[in-house]
């Protein structure tokens, strides 16, 4: 076990820290999908903030909103999950990639992400095709089409396999992924 080193700091030293400017926010790494993420993820917490208010404040529930914020929910999961594909966020298992020889781990890395790559393509596929079946139905309390918000799903799903695609590239180009080399990704490598 590693023993943590603290170093001693005065009370001077405290204080400066205060008065250095804050680093500039980057935000480069940013793409559409949190943006998109971050927007859907406020209006759901104003509807249920809204829906508190109303039912315990006012005693006067306003059952729209619980509905609203459940198609919000649905899209900052989706979203979401397209911000993680970029970002290779997902939970994935390497454990056996540290047993198996390099060129294997390779082979297989790639494998792993060409069958995530057809798994959301044909998600939205099949989602397309639900979206026909079901696309003239309202929203219960709204009178409002469900189709925005299975459109969203739909484009979560395109995003999450174009966002895979350039997964691939990334780690053909860098000659790895995340499951052949985890602590390249963690921060541990250095």
């Amino acid at each position: 076990m590693a023993q943590e080193i603290h170093t001693p700091v005065t009370a001077e030293e405290l204080a400066q820290v205060f008065d250095e400017a804050p680093p500039a926010a980057d935000i480069s790494d940013f793409a559409i999908e949190d943006w998109v993420a971050i927007a859907l993820f406020w209006t759901m917490a104003g509807m249920v903030f809204v829906q508190f208010f109303t039912r315990y404040v006012l005693n006067d529930s306003y059952a729209w909103t619980e509905e609203i914020a459940v198609y919000c929910l649905i899209g900052v999961v989706f979203v979401g999950s397209a911000m993680c594909v970029r970002m290779t966020r997902h939970i994935h298992v390497d454990f056996l990639y540290r047993y198996l020889p390099s060129i294997l781990g390779r082979i297989l890395s790639l494998m792993v992400d060409l069958v995530r790559i057809a798994f959301f393509a044909y998600l939205g596929y099949v989602f397309l095709k639900y979206m026909n079946i079901v696309s003239d139905e309202q929203m219960t309390t709204v009178n409002l089409p469900k189709a925005w918000v299975f459109t969203i799903v739909f484009l979560s799903f395109e995003l999450m396999a174009f966002r895979a695609c350039e997964v691939f590239l990334a780690n053909l180009h860098r000659g790895y992924s995340p499951l052949e080399r985890p602590s390249a990704f963690d921060g541990s490598e250095d």
